[in-house]
Formats: structure tokens, C-alpha cells, sequence
């Protein structure tokens, strides 16, 4: 490791699955890139060490006993200081029901093993790169009933706060910068999940279905076959 990145703060980095073979490459590829790894063996020991250890990416396989990782995704994001965790689900399954649900509670990625490290590290480090190299954390966006701040990723609605995971905060905020304008499923794929990273274009759908269910189904239209708008005077 060289002396830059050993100088670094670690990303702190919770690797979750059942077969220890896995855990082990895991662990000494991410501690060979320089993250900070905490293990667990099911979902229920990742909820317990994630409180403490807030993770900032969790690496979470799906079929594991106790508590699998569906259900341990959906804990992790009712956790106020994980909701802007990335969550990446490590899976054998590659049905797409298995996907969308993933994506239902709240996962940033989805990754079909047998798991390629080289590949997967190099994903890794991209989403920590598109972090620290987005524009001004201070942008704020006041629309409609709505007050968006990208600073501590915080939105407000008629002043009462509202909670949303990192991708559904990131698709309000680039539909707000971009009021009634439309987007197509294949362009917020690519702003918002990056073109190096391969997703549905159902996990648009998911997504902006969650979104309305917290900021109320005004403000994003949906325009079959095109795409989606935000407006600025909802009705």
C-alpha cells in the first residue's frame, strides 16, 4: 500500500456471507485495496455489528441461515446512521424477482456470484470515487413543498423531515435539479446507478415507487413509455 493511501481515513467496509471461503477472499482483497473489514456469517451478527461499526459498504449475501440477507438490507436501512450506506447483495440466485427485491429494500447494487475480485474491487472503488467527486455537498434545492439538501443528504417536506436511503435521495435530487423536464429509465440509470454498474431498468420503477409512497405521488409523473418528470407545481 503506498504511503497516500495509507495516509487516507479507511472506508470502513461490513462483508456478510455464510461460506467462509468467500469471507476470506473478501476480506484480503478489501484489506489489500486499504478498507477497514468487519465480517459477519448472518444477517442477524451484520445488524449487530453495523449499529456500532457503521459500515459506509456492506457486501451482503442473500441465503444465509438465521436471518437472510433480504430481511437483514431492510433492518440495515431502518438504522437512521446507515441510511447512506452503500449496500451491495452477493447472490448465486440471478432470478429477477431476487433482484427487484434487493433493490426493494434499498440496495445500491446487485452482484451475481461466482465473484471475480479483481472486478469486484474495481466496482468498489468507483462507487467511492463517484462519491467523493460529486459537485458541491452544500447544493440545496428548494421546490415546491419540498427542501432538498445535498450536504447531509436531509430532505423536508412542509418542515417534517423525511428519511431516504442514498439511491432514492440521489434520484429526488437529479429529478428536482431537472423540474419538468423528462428523464427516460435508461438516463437515470446512468446518472444516478453509473454506467459501469449493470441494473434493470425496473429498479427505476422500484425506486421512484418508494419515493411516493415518502414525498406523496404529485410530484413525479410518469409519462408510459418515456420516462419520468418531476414538477414543480404539483397538483
Amino acid at each position: 500500500m503506498s504511503a497516500a493511501k495509507a495516509a487516507q481515513p479507511l472506508h470502513r467496509v461490513l462483508v456478510v456471507d455464510d461460506d467462509a471461503d468467500i469471507v476470506e477472499m473478501l476480506e484480503y482483497n478489501l484489506n489489500k485495496e486499504g478498507y477497514d473489514v468487519r465480517t459477519a456469517t448472518d444477517g442477524r451478527k451484520a445488524v449487530e455489528i453495523a449499529k456500532t461499526y457503521l459500515p459506509e459498504l456492506v457486501l451482503l449475501d442473500i441465503m444465509m441461515p438465521v436471518m437472510d440477507g433480504i430481511e437483514a438490507g431492510r433492518q440495515l436501512r431502518n438504522i437512521p446512521e446507515l441510511r447512506q450506506t452503500y449496500i451491495l447483495f452477493l447472490t448465486a440466485r440471478s432470478e429477477e424477482y431476487s433482484e427487484v427485491a434487493a433493490f426493494d429494500v434499498g440496495a445500491d447494487d446487485y452482484i451475481t456470484k461466482p465473484i471475480k475480485p479483481r472486478a469486484l474491487m474495481s466496482r468498489i472503488n468507483a462507487l467511492f470515487r463517484r462519491e467523493a467527486q460529486k459537485s458541491d455537498p452544500g447544493e440545496q434545492i428548494a421546490i415546491a413543498d419540498l427542501l432538498i439538501n445535498r450536504k447531509n443528504y436531509s430532505v423536508s417536506q412542509n418542515d417534517k423531515q423525511v428519511i431516504l436511503p442514498k439511491k432514492e435521495f440521489e434520484l429526488l435530487f437529479f429529478l428536482a435539479q431537472h423540474p419538468n423536464k423528462v428523464c427516460s429509465r435508461e438516463e437515470l440509470l446512468q446518472k444516478i446507478w453509473g454506467a459501469d454498474i449493470y441494473v434493470l431498468e425496473r429498479t427505476v420503477d422500484v425506486h421512484i415507487r418508494k419515493l411516493r409512497e415518502k414525498i406523496g405521488d404529485t410530484h413525479i409523473r410518469t409519462l408510459k413509455g418515456v420516462g419520468y418528470m418531476f414538477t414543480d407545481q404539483p397538483e
